[in-house]
């Protein structure tokens, strides 16, 4: 690439979070940043946001990322020099249904587990905080003291001049119109003032985002909709005091305005998407008519319970285009297709999160970890097929309505379905399973057939719907016979000369040794901390088959891809095979019953793997599964599987085979101690730590994150269990007390429908956690807890291993 000039990083976008971005890199020391704006800092959809910053979320990564922000604007303004007109006012939010009111109680129980401050307070509270709400349906609220509302255009204006004195250019009228590429690298941008080089580059181009990462040949999921928001007439008698409001029942948040004003938007059915996906660079400081018809379905609700609206006019209408991602959720971090570009873009809530997200993307940049878990954020979570112009508009109209609707334990998406299918969906449709989704893929979540009187209805505080459905999914695994489908499952080929010695490298443990076998490992970084949870079936002498979790390919296939030496090539193969795990005591009789292998223990021990005949066909079957029962995973060439299908089911017949589905799954894991990456292990957690040093071979010789764990001696923190005799509405979260003092949090919980317990993974500080006397708070109720071993089911392995 022939440069004009070159700069070290190369952010596109100078809206809030490009702008944050250059600052926080700027404080860090690092000064030869570029900022490209095609028009004015702000334009794009900064400048019309509405500004409001609120902090408790329902996820923990985005509580703190907020909080970030907070501490950031708290000194904005002084480190800078300009005013950021920074209003701490508090915030408060309302719940005018039991629903709502569960899940605010929830969400403030996970602010309390990490220290956040959040109040619950009643009606009349609430009342007395904003006098101008009729309490009429209230249940109670939610205080939190420390929100508030900012000026978009201040606050990033702010950023700007802060990252200037740094030493970061910002060039406004400048439009990135390429960017060249060689093998895993982004070599600049070419803009239609010159070409400038650069190591890094950051894509933070908001609602041009998906467009800008096309450039690059990076798919990016993040799509752009119509936002509306009013502004009312002035006059209000209001205290400059006045906290910001959200009433998420009846669809609106309010803040303050100049003049005695309200700005008042929501989040209604119905937007439009726009520019099939692909804005316009023309497209910058404009806005869209009015959709009154829309803007009615936000302003007649905030009017129920706010009637001084009945007697005040509306001044503006504010409708603009705002970026909205594929689940609702930011995307960040290092694009899995290069490496050295960066996203930070889909920020619904961009001015709120722009100075915590600013500086996790510096970090990230500059030192590769944001210094928090952003995994549900992360640019990984998304593959190709999220990033296509229709199933993206559909999902980003869904997210962009569900953003203020009551988000339930289990909830699934319902836009965008039926895009991967199993082999095997029509017969699991046939034989009554309710699907859910995971990346794409149609997945059975359990059947109408285990309990015909089971519904499809979620719950905080009681039992779901689906409750005695799983129960008897769960008492086939666990005394007949049990078949999943799997196939979802992502799943990588390396083959080839070095093969083994590049594995042996990257996972913690031994993969070496003769073919035919299965290793369960994790894959560390140079911290020690857990990248990925994956099993590795040693096929043949350099043949190996990765299997991982089906939202993690894009990731755990980007890590094994950074670290491969020249001349070896992963390749994904989760289309062509199918998988169906058959499971429970009473799986070898079947399985024996269509084979001609040797399915005894001594013929095929507990993690064996090789090719058996099932029925007519052949599968490559591993006696390996998440359940904690005998039984065997079956990799079946897709077009096979239907047919090892129904000869299994046709052989289990006599044995009372069942269907079941990953609810069924999900508790049999959590009796068996088995662990769930993301949840119970991250990047900021060891297989120390997690329990899990059985799986890491130190004596093997070096592989990424040895160096680092043999320097941190013993863990101050241990995994255990913590349940409860019966039924708890514990759904991961909650705080963990010991005398009185959080001393933790649920990393997943949920119901053990075998041993009648709810059951929950929690690191405990080593000093106490061989001990007793814990309490686990849940929706304002202590229930006591029984500390265990991780592995409260078949602890010695024997039904595994029958």
């Amino acid at each position: 690439m022939k440069a004009d000039r070159h700069a070290r990083i190369v952010i596109i976008g100078a809206g809030a979070i490009g702008s944050a971005i250059a600052w926080h890199l700027a404080g860090q020391g690092e000064s030869d940043v570029l900022v490209l704006e095609k028009a004015q800092v702000t334009h794009g959809s900064t400048w019309h946001a509405a500004g409001l910053v609120g902090q408790l979320r329902g996820k923990r990564a985005l509580t703190r990322l907020m909080q970030n922000s907070v501490a950031v604007f708290d000194r904005l303004a002084g480190e800078s020099g300009m005013a950021t007109d920074w209003k701490k006012v508090g915030s408060l939010r309302l719940a005018a249904s039991e629903a709502r009111w569960s899940e605010i109680r929830r969400s403030v129980q996970l602010a309390k587990s990490f220290g956040f401050e959040a109040h619950l307070v009643s009606p009349d509270e609430a009342k007395a905080m904003f006098p101008h709400i009729d309490r009429k349906g209230i249940v109670g609220a939610a205080w939190i003291p420390s929100d508030g509302y900012i000026d978009p255009y201040a606050v990033t204006m702010a950023f700007a001049a802060g990252a200037r004195k740094g030493g970061v250019r910002i060039e406004e009228g400048v439009t990135v119109t390429a960017i060249p590429v060689k093998g895993r690298r982004a070599l600049g941008v070419v803009t239609d003032h010159g070409t400038v080089s650069a190591d890094i580059v950051v894509n933070a181009a908001g609602y041009w985002a998906r467009r800008v990462g096309a450039m690059a040949g990076v798919p990016v999921a993040a799509g752009v909709v119509e936002h509306q928001y009013f502004v009312t007439e002035k006059g209000l008698d209001v205290p400059d005091t006045l906290t910001t409001l959200r009433d998420p029942d009846h669809n609106f948040y309010l803040k303050p305005d100049v003049g005695g004003a309200w700005a008042i938007g929501g989040w209604e059915e119905g937007t439009r998407a726009l520019w099939n996906q692909w804005a316009p660079f023309d497209f910058a400081r404009e806005l869209f008519p009015a959709n009154m018809e829309r803007l009615e379905l936000f302003a007649l609700p905030a009017a129920e319970r706010l009637p001084v609206l009945n007697e005040i006019g509306i001044r503006t209408v504010i409708n603009g285009p705002i970026p909205v991602s594929a689940d609702g959720e930011p995307i960040m971090g290092l694009a899995p297709e290069l490496d050295n570009f960066y996203l930070a873009c889909g920020f619904t809530a961009g001015i709120a999160a722009s100075g915590g997200a600013g500086g996790a993307m510096a970090n990230w940049i500059l030192s590769g970890d944001p210094g928090l878990d952003l995994w549900p954020f992360d640019a990984r979570r998304f593959g190709a097929p999220h990033a296509r112009a229709s199933w993206l508009a559909a999902r980003a109209v869904e997210a962009y309505a569900a953003y203020y609707k009551v988000h339930w334990p289990g909830e699934e998406h319902h836009a965008g379905r039926g895009l991967r299918r199993s082999p095997l969906h029509e017969p699991l449709k046939a034989a009554c399973a309710v699907f859910g989704a995971r990346f794409g893929w149609e997945r059975p979540n359990w059947f109408t057939a285990s309990d015909p009187s089971a519904t499809d209805t979620p719950s905080f505080e009681g039992k779901p719907g689906w409750h005695p459905a799983v129960a008897a999914e769960v008492r086939a695994i666990r005394e007949s016979v049990a078949l999943i489908d799997q196939t979802s499952f992502s799943k990588f080929e390396l083959c080839g000369p070095g093969a083994q010695a590049a594995l042996n490298r990257i996972a913690a443990a031994d993969v070496s040794g003769a073919p035919g076998r299965a290793i369960y490992t994790q894959f560390l970084n140079d911290r020690g901390g857990i990248e990925a949870d994956v099993t590795i079936q040693h096929r043949g002498e350099e043949d190996f088959l990765i299997v991982t979790g089906s939202g993690f390919g894009v990731r755990d296939g980007n890590w094994i891809t950074r670290a491969l030496p020249e001349g070896l090539r992963l390749r994904d193969v989760t289309n062509a095979l199918a998988v169906l795990n058959i499971c429970g005591p009473r799986a070898r009789d079947v399985l024996a019953s269509v084979s001609d292998a040797d399915l005894s223990n001594a013929g095929f021990p507990f993690l064996a793997a090789r090719e058996i005949g099932v029925g007519h066909a052949s599968a490559f079957a591993v006696r390996v599964g998440y359940v904690g029962e005998l039984g065997w995973e079956l990799y079946i060439p897709t077009e096979y599987a239907g047919h090892v299908y129904d000869t299994l089911k046709a052989a289990g017949a006599p044995h009372g085979l069942r269907d079941a589905g990953y609810r069924a799954i999900e508790s049999c894991r959590l009796e068996k101690g088995y662990l769930y990456w993301s949840s119970d292990i991250s990047p900021e957690t060891t297989p120390a730590e997690a329990g899990l040093g059985f799986a890491v071979a130190m004596a093997k010789g070096d592989f990424t994150g040895r160096a680092a764990l043999a320097a941190q001696g013993a863990p101050k923190r241990r995994l255990v269990s913590l349940a409860v005799d019966g039924f708890a509405p514990f759904l991961s979260g909650e705080t963990v007390l010991h005398g009185g003092r959080p001393v933790a949090s649920l990393t997943s919980a949920g119901y053990g429908h075998h041993l009648g317990k709810t059951i929950g993974f929690a690191y405990l500080p080593v000093e106490i956690a061989g001990g007793q006397g814990f309490t686990i708070e849940a929706f304002g109720k202590p229930y006591a807890a029984t500390r265990g071993p991780r592995c409260l089911y078949d602890a010695k392995m024997e039904r595994l291993k029958a």
